[in-house]
């Protein structure tokens, strides 16, 4: 009797542990959507123009934490989500690599305004985009946003740098490619 208690205890604890690592991926995404959200706030909250940008916005892709570093070779890569209406309609991936005199190691945020519908369905139908190789991509540093306004925000795509943190420095080419994920 008193194996078999063991047992039902042991099933009993293999099953909750199995519902409980379902569950991670489940909130993994909830914190990525939170995570997104909450950076495209602190970046409303330092630049009204990316404010107004994103008013106008057909959507918006954020990415609250991008991971990069290298030493002349590097890499970079983050995790973000498309809004919609603030509503989440996608999931994506973005990694890239740098060459040239570089050196450090260094995490942002990154924000990408669509204001076109062709400029987004261009994206997604390409199954993703190339910043610094696209010259229709206007990118602005969050700082120096102030010229800004929509009375002079003419391209169809504006990509934000802000949340800067860490030390990197040079010169590199350098491009980042965003790939949509299955939810």
């Amino acid at each position: 009797m008193q194996s078999f208690r063991i047992r039902t205890l042991a099933l009993i604890f293999v099953v909750a542990i199995t519902a409980l690592g379902s569950l991670r991926p489940a909130l993994a995404m909830q914190s990525r959507e939170q995570e997104a959200k909450a950076a495209l706030n602190a970046l409303y909250e330092t630049s009204p123009a990316a404010r107004a940008l994103g008013a106008r916005a057909k959507a918006i892709l954020v990415f609250p934490e991008i991971r990069k570093a290298g030493f002349i070779f590097g890499g970079q890569f983050g995790h973000g989500v498309l809004l919609k209406n603030d509503k989440v309609v996608a999931r994506y991936d973005v990694d890239g690599v740098l060459f040239g005199l570089e050196a450090g190691a260094q995490t942002f945020a990154y924000a990408v305004f669509f204001m076109s519908d062709a400029a987004l369905e261009e994206m997604r139908a390409s199954h993703g985009l190339s910043i610094g190789a696209d010259p229709n991509i206007v990118v602005v540093d969050a700082g120096n946003a102030k010229e800004l306004t929509t009375a002079t925000a003419s391209a169809d795509v504006y990509a934000y740098v802000f949340k800067q943190n860490g030390l990197m420095g040079g010169i590199a080419l350098q491009g980042l490619k965003f790939t949509e994920i299955e939810r």
